[in-house]
């Protein structure tokens, strides 16, 4: 808004911008594209409406800018000013220094446009920008892993009853999100979140999931067994075409007491859905704390691709 991204920058940081890309580790696809889509030619165009903005700072001739938004959904479920940051853009010579004290400028520029919070996702690649922001003060509140199976055309497992969860379990599906709290998922671990205020954003999220905010919601269908499990799905349509593949994206999932086992049978049968869909790729992102998934991808073939650092600031 005003301020436009310097391509000279955004040249700068073309390697790390890469790893910006939620496929970088899928090596059969294009680099130029996933580079145009996700990372430099993100960077360039992220002025281009009134949601994404730039802060530059600039100290000693250098020249700093953070490319962020605002999250309007966000801010309006927890009655607060909520920003993303994407990405720092800067020259490969500047300095911690110069780095840390842009950090803090953005922290004063978040406070005096009224911002209660922000957090960014960051490629464990990218370590300066991870640096900058912990000397401003940021938090770290999660560490992700990413795993994705490439075999999908191949996949043989035992199946398993599952059937789409229906409009009017929408509430329901929630309440089983919200009682499967993980202690370190962004919503818990950041102390930001007080009280129950993660459980209910989870639940929330779990409930539009079912409504349609995701492409299939998967739930045990085990005669005389009750739902308390869920595993929530996105296709990601929107970029296939120009990757030259499919995907489907394990998006939430909760498993209740009353469905022990079922993560890995969920999982499974998102595999299943993916080959019948013609997918090439399932793709499932988890904290680095959560073994049970672990051993769920070792059993079915998954690999790991990626890790990534959630960093959060608060008023």
């Amino acid at each position: 808004m005003g301020t436009q991204v310097n391509p000279a920058l955004v040249a700068a940081r073309a390697d790390k911008l890469f790893f910006y890309s939620p496929y970088n580790f899928l090596r059969k696809l294009d680099v130029e594209t996933q580079q145009r889509l996700f990372g430099t030619g993100l960077a360039e165009q992220y002025a281009a409406d009134s949601t994404h903005r730039v802060f530059a700072f600039e100290q000693e001739g250098a020249t700093v800018q953070f490319l962020y938004s605002y999250l309007a959904w966000d801010s309006d479920f927890f009655q607060a000013e909520v920003y993303k940051v994407f990405t720092m853009l800067f020259a490969a010579d500047a300095s911690a220094a110069v780095l840390a004290a842009a950090g803090t400028a953005f922290r004063q520029h978040l406070q005096q446009q009224g911002a209660t919070y922000c957090f960014a996702e960051l490629p464990a690649e990218d370590t300066r920008v991870a640096q900058a922001l912990g000397a401003a003060g940021w938090r770290m509140v999660e560490t992700r892993l990413l795993f994705f199976h490439d075999a999908v055309a191949t996949f043989e497992q035992p199946r398993y009853p599952v059937r789409l969860a229906r409009k009017e379990e929408a509430t329901a599906i929630g309440q089983i999100s919200a009682a499967a709290r993980n202690e370190y998922d962004r919503f818990h671990a950041d102390r930001w979140f007080a009280g129950d205020t993660g459980d209910r954003f989870l639940a929330r999220y779990a409930s539009a999931a079912v409504e349609g905010y995701c492409d299939a919601v998967l739930v045990p269908a085990e005669e005389n067994l009750p739902v308390d499990s869920f595993l929530a799905i996105s296709d990601l349509r929107a970029h296939a075409a120009e990757l030259g593949t499919g995907f489907s994206r394990v998006v939430l999932t909760a498993v209740g007491p009353e469905n022990r086992g079922w993560h890995l049978k969920l999982v499974s049968e998102t595999v299943q859905r993916a080959r019948q869909q013609g997918a090439e790729y399932v793709l499932m992102t988890t904290q680095a704390t959560n073994r049970a998934v672990f051993r769920t991808c070792e059993k079915l073939g998954f690999k790991l691709g990626g890790s990534s650092h959630v960093l959060a600031w608060s008023k």
